[in-house]
């Protein structure tokens, strides 16, 4: 009896240890490896890909936990408590920047394809693409190219609009995708590349998306830094749990309307 106890406690306890938060690499081209943090959930109804702006970065330090401020790192106990797998997506070993070019080309798409496909086959559950001002650009250019049982859909945030300074969500061919998109942009959203009015630009152009969703929202608390950076209205600083509410509830909509791959 005290040993049949004994192997019970074991196996819960690896099971505990084998689902901690923890930082995963995998080679995803010859020569490329990409980390990302991953938080499983039990029960979770689907895995978030997070994929930041800016450089690209996590800011995860020898393998401890992200430290980044940006908008979807510093939300991702929210997503986690919403009842989603996450995985938050750092930079590939070949890019120290990752710029627009590089967000829209094939080489991170295939990046993104051998993560999702690995979060698909080990969790489980369908795979969504979640991305914030130039990660924006990552999760619309994936989609474009990715097969719909491998990504069931995408939110865009802060979508990079203007293509001034490399390619934009509303430059690339959006009629190609065929899941599920919300468009999820702060009305006071002062970035000149990120123009809340430019949002529905890429509503319009996702002909074939099953389901499409404009939502522009207002609160927060005072922004402050400059106007493209995590803590002002382009990061929803002081609304970040109302903002996941919305992505959440997107989410578990459009899941309950399209089939499940």
């Amino acid at each position: 009896m005290r040993r049949a106890l004994f192997v019970l406690l074991l196996v819960a306890f690896t099971a505990c240890a084998a689902a901690a938060d923890r930082l995963v690499f995998v080679d995803t081209r010859p020569g490329v490896r990409v980390g990302f943090w991953l938080m499983e959930r039990p029960g979770a109804t689907a895995t978030l890909m997070l994929l930041p702006g800016g450089e690209g970065g996590i800011g995860a330090v020898k393998g401890g936990p992200p430290r980044s401020k940006n908008f979807l790192v510093r939300s991702r106990d929210l997503f986690a408590a919403e009842g989603f797998n996450v995985a938050v997506v750092g930079k590939p070993s070949d890019h120290d920047d990752m710029t627009l070019e590089f967000r829209a080309s094939p080489e991170h798409v295939e990046d993104l394809r051998v993560i999702a496909a690995k979060l698909r086959a080990e969790l489980g559950v369908p795979v969504w693409l979640v991305g914030t001002s130039r990660g924006s650009v990552s999760a619309a250019a994936a989609a474009t190219r990715l097969d719909a049982a491998l990504v069931a859909g995408i939110v865009l945030t802060s979508s990079i609009t203007d293509a001034r300074m490399g390619p934009a969500v509303t430059s690339l061919p959006l009629a190609d995708i065929r899941v599920p998109v919300l468009v999820l942009h702060h009305q006071r959203d002062a970035c000149r590349l990120s123009d809340p009015r430019d949002a529905h630009l890429i509503v319009e152009a996702l002909a074939n998306a099953p389901v499409k969703k404009l939502l522009l929202v207002d609160g927060g608390s005072w922004p402050y830094g400059p106007a493209c950076e995590p803590m002002h209205y382009h990061g929803y600083n002081g609304m970040e749990a109302e903002a996941v509410k919305d992505i959440a509830r997107f989410i578990s909509g459009a899941s309950a309307q399209t089939p499940r791959s």
